[in-house]
């Protein structure tokens, strides 16, 4: 199981969404799970899961409460070593995300990538499709990518350093930092890096240009945890303010959102609707999981 997978809030999109992707990326790529729940402060929504070139993702369709924007997007990386068609791969995919969207940067040629552009589709999710380096160390097609702006640009490093000190099997990347004279971004703080946590990888970037936007709960990272204790692990390393959080949700002092869950809750949640309605009710009063309280939940007893 992925241990930390994207999260999409979508207003009433999240099936349609999935389906657009799996048919634009195609092979390993498929809805792999729908679940309706109701009576939610959102009232019913529809949670679904998909996969993208073995890629996992989780969306909800749960209204218009929060809005996408390019403060969490996500690299597709083509590798002309991995694909023989790779920059036809890359132009396919992009036509496919361009419709009813608009080019943040222009497919082109750029200093950093032959052949590159970022896209925000029609549902207002970033996608950022680059023709790799072969030459330089395999990264996996699909990574998440943090851009630190407004009142965290700069901090970039510093949450690259907090992230991989909270995760097994972490470690730092490539980075790549501004130099002089390339104001507004300060001199050393990160153009590029990029990240491992427990064993997939991340990038981030600071960006001192006047964007108008900053991270929010439209994108999350939701992390899978095998007990209550991992779970208390990640709620207290992660969380700006830990009892702040609601329904497993947290933000860091970035103000990236996590979901910290049980990996038992899909199973927990699974049969009747009678029970995932005692589920559903149990998480909703509380802030940090708490795994025998959601189980006695599911039994009735």
């Amino acid at each position: 199981m992925q241990k930390i997978s994207p999260h999409l809030w979508f207003d009433k999109e999240a099936r349609a969404a999935a389906e657009l992707y799996v048919a634009a990326f195609g092979g390993d790529s498929a809805v792999t799970s729908s679940t309706p729940l109701s009576d939610t402060p959102s009232g019913d929504v529809e949670v679904v899961s998909f996969r993208l070139l073995g890629y996992d993702f989780l969306s909800i369709s749960a209204g218009p409460l929060f809005k996408f924007n390019p403060s969490i997007s996500f690299f597709v990386n083509f590798d002309p070593s991995q694909r023989t068609d790779a920059r036809e791969a890359l132009d396919a995919l992009w036509d496919k995300l361009i419709e009813g969207g608009t080019a943040l940067m222009p497919l082109g040629k750029y200093p950093f990538s032959e052949h590159y552009g970022w896209v925000q589709d029609k549902f207002g999710v970033s996608w950022q499709l680059i023709l790799t380096n072969p030459a330089g160390e395999p990264r996996p097609m699909i990574v998440p990518s943090l851009l630190f702006t407004q009142s965290s640009c700069g901090q970039a490093e510093e949450a690259m350093k907090l992230y991989t000190s909270a995760f097994a099997n972490a470690r730092m990347g490539n980075l790549v930092r501004y130099g002089a004279g390339q104001a507004p971004d300060k001199e050393g703080t990160v153009m590029f890096g990029d990240f491992m946590l427990n064993g997939q990888w991340f990038a981030a970037m600071d960006s001192a240009q006047a964007h108008d936007f900053s991270f929010n709960e439209a994108v999350s990272l939701v992390v899978q945890c095998q007990d209550q204790a991992e779970i208390d692990h990640f709620w207290n390393t992660l969380a700006a303010d830990p009892e702040a959080g609601q329904c497993g949700w947290i933000k860091d002092k970035f103000g990236v959102s996590w979901q910290i869950v049980p990996m038992q809750l899909g199973e927990l949640m699974r049969g009747t609707a009678e029970r995932r309605k005692r589920v559903t009710q149990a998480f909703l009063k509380m802030k940090k999981f708490d795994i025998a309280a959601l189980q006695r939940a599911a039994d009735n007893t």
